[in-house]
């Protein structure tokens, strides 16, 4: 039987709380938590706000020592103690995976707060990769109490792992307004 998976899961920030959103996958409507700098058009490195923007997903990582492996539809790697992400903007490997050690400012991807224990690359700033602009976008798992990211896009454990199995190679992650979408026409006063 052929899976059929979502063609796009929309990231809506709340009016009143910036850094929490509502995430819109088909039928089922997720709360999530945002970047404390709420969403922006305009990315920059530690700026803590989350991309605005249409993206393609990429690897799901998962630390094989916190449960068992949820059903996916992209591909997936173990996370290993040694995993990090490059933020350093002037490093050759800028938003990028990297080995620890590593002599230049990186995120660990090996956590002990739980936050990484499953990691979704949102394809953020990769094609063409621009210093400066945004490192280490990810869909992780929630904070207690829907904390607000450094950008990323948060859900609870039972969430993601509920969503995932709907995630395809072809899903599009829309953050905030999508510029392409167009409004409903307005009914015209006669």
């Amino acid at each position: 039987m052929k899976r059929t998976f979502l063609r796009t899961v929309r990231v809506l920030p709340r009016p009143l709380d910036a850094s929490r959103g509502l995430l819109v996958a088909g039928h089922v409507v997720l709360p999530c938590a945002l970047g404390k700098g709420g969403v922006t058009r305009v990315k920059r490195e530690g700026d803590g706000a989350t991309p605005l923007g249409r993206f393609a997903l990429g690897v799901l990582y998962l630390r094989p020592d916190k449960g068992a492996r949820p059903r996916a539809g992209l591909p997936a790697r173990r996370t290993r103690p040694d995993d990090g992400w490059c933020d350093a903007p002037g490093d050759r490997r800028y938003n990028r995976p990297v080995r620890l050690p590593y002599p230049a400012s990186h995120e660990r991807m090996w956590r002990e707060d739980d936050v990484y224990d499953r990691v979704l690359d949102i394809r953020y700033n990769r094609e063409p990769i621009r210093p400066g602009r945004g490192s280490a976008i990810f869909m992780h798992l929630a904070r207690p109490g829907f904390a607000p990211t450094a950008g990323c896009v948060a859900l609870r454990r039972a969430d993601l792992n509920r969503l995932l199995p709907r995630l395809g190679p072809k899903t599009l992650l829309v953050i905030g307004s999508d510029p392409r979408r167009s409004s409903p026409p307005r009914k015209q006063k006669r």
